[in-house]
């Protein structure tokens, strides 16, 4: 049975790190908004993160009858997106739940 003493070391470094980890973050926040490889990520991650998902989506809905539902699912997030002011969060949550509407409740 580990003592006290042995009990609070653990609790503390546990507590170190965990600061350590989610202060990380915040001190070289700085130098990251200068750079230029981050600006140039900020604008292509949205665009290749869609990819990806459309990518994966339409590989698993070509195996079973709801190819349909994917492509309406896909129109609708690529025209929320480019009506909603671009919002990545909006525009896939939306594509999201148009799916899961058409492929639970449509005749």
């Amino acid at each position: 049975m580990p003592s006290t003493g042995e009990i609070l070391a653990v609790v503390a470094t546990a507590a170190v790190i965990t600061v350590a980890l989610r202060a990380v973050p915040f001190a070289i926040l700085k130098p990251l908004r200068e750079s230029r490889l981050v600006s140039r990520m900020a604008v292509w991650m949205p665009v290749g993160i869609l990819g990806i998902l459309a990518a994966a989506t339409f590989r698993t809905a070509a195996s079973s009858s709801s190819l349909l539902y994917t492509a309406i699912a896909a129109a609708v997030t690529a025209a929320v997106h480019l009506t909603c002011g671009r919002r990545t969060i909006v525009s896939v949550a939306a594509g999201t739940l148009c799916f899961v509407l058409l492929a639970n409740f449509a005749v």
